[in-house]
């Protein structure tokens, strides 16, 4: 019996690649970046396996082949894809939960980190080679341990996050649809508005999905509300911040720095973010180490395996 065709969007991990060639006929790629022939590469596949920079929106997916009967995404967030358009053309869909909250945990952390001590400027005041020794007054930062730690969000990464925020001895603040259960919630304070959540948060953890409920939720009356000197970060969605809004805080002073992973329009970055030294900027690194790419590789093809099976999966969005 013929193995199913898969259409691989994106260069994946070995081991991931190595696995999508036992089990499927894999149609690889060797780029890092999107496909322009997506559809005529994707005649007679019988799924797709893309990522968060594929937009498939309603116009492809109408486009897409009949046989296609599943898009596996290498990614939590399925923002990229018409979730409505593809049930229409009865495409399951599948994802990569679970496996990569720590890893974007972490990611937060050192964003967190990175901007209130200022170590990007510290970098790079060192391979400038201007670095003249230390000093009592250089690059003085803001202090992480016992301040209060805002996280709007509180899924499975806002959670690992506040776990790892506690080891620092920081008080969790969060704001979310509902409130947790006690044994999620872990001594975290719940807000239910916005007017009292925002002034509580030193710092601001983004953590909330993308979409347009959340589209540039961080806007100028949000971080007007924000406590002067607030340190924000985005290990998240881009659309989640109304970039002029944050830059003129960074500017004015207001917002003490932020630290950025992701981007509205990624990968285009709004360039007076890199006219400011008091931004951190990473090219979304979130999920980025071995353990969880390979995770994810293994999740989303068993996902794709599943529905092509005729089984619904954990992983099944819709």
């Amino acid at each position: 019996m013929p193995k199913p065709v898969l259409l691989v969007t994106r260069r994946l991990p070995v081991e991931i690649e190595a696995l999508a060639a036992q089990d499927y006929d894999a149609r690889l790629t060797a780029s890092d970046t999107a496909i322009a022939d997506l559809l005529a590469r994707a005649e007679g596949a019988d799924a797709i396996l893309c990522c968060p920079g594929d937009r498939m929106d309603t116009a492809t997916i109408t486009a897409l082949p009949d046989r296609v009967k599943v898009i596996g995404t290498f990614s939590v967030g399925h923002d990229h894809i018409d979730i409505a358009a593809a049930r229409a053309r009865g495409i399951k869909v599948c994802n990569t939960p679970d496996v990569l909250s720590v890893a974007t945990a972490e990611c937060a952390m050192l964003l967190i980190l990175s901007a209130a001590r200022r170590a990007g400027e510290g970098e790079r005041l060192v391979r400038s080679g201007e670095w003249a020794g230390w000093a009592p007054t250089q690059l003085l930062g803001t202090q992480v341990s016992g301040r209060r730690l805002g996280i709007f969000g509180m899924g499975r990464i806002g959670r690992e996050i506040a776990r790892m925020a506690r080891g620092f001895d920081m008080e969790i603040h969060y704001r979310d649809m509902a409130r947790l259960p006690p044994d999620l919630e872990c001594g975290a304070m719940f807000h239910d508005s916005d007017d009292s959540f925002l002034p509580m948060c030193e710092f601001l953890s983004l953590n909330a999905p993308g979409g347009d409920g959340t589209r540039h939720w961080l806007d100028h009356a949000r971080i007007a509300r924000l406590p002067g000197g607030a340190v924000v970060v985005n290990a998240a969605r881009g659309t989640l911040v109304d970039d002029a809004a944050l830059i003129a805080a960074l500017r004015s002073g207001h917002i003490a720095a932020a630290g950025l992973d992701v981007y509205d329009s990624e990968p285009n970055v709004h360039s007076d973010y890199l006219t400011l030294q008091n931004v951190v900027l990473l090219p979304h690194l979130g999920s980025a180490t071995t353990e969880t790419r390979d995770a994810m590789g293994r999740v989303v093809l068993d996902g794709i395996a599943a529905i092509l099976a005729g089984r619904s999966p954990a992983n099944l969005v819709s």
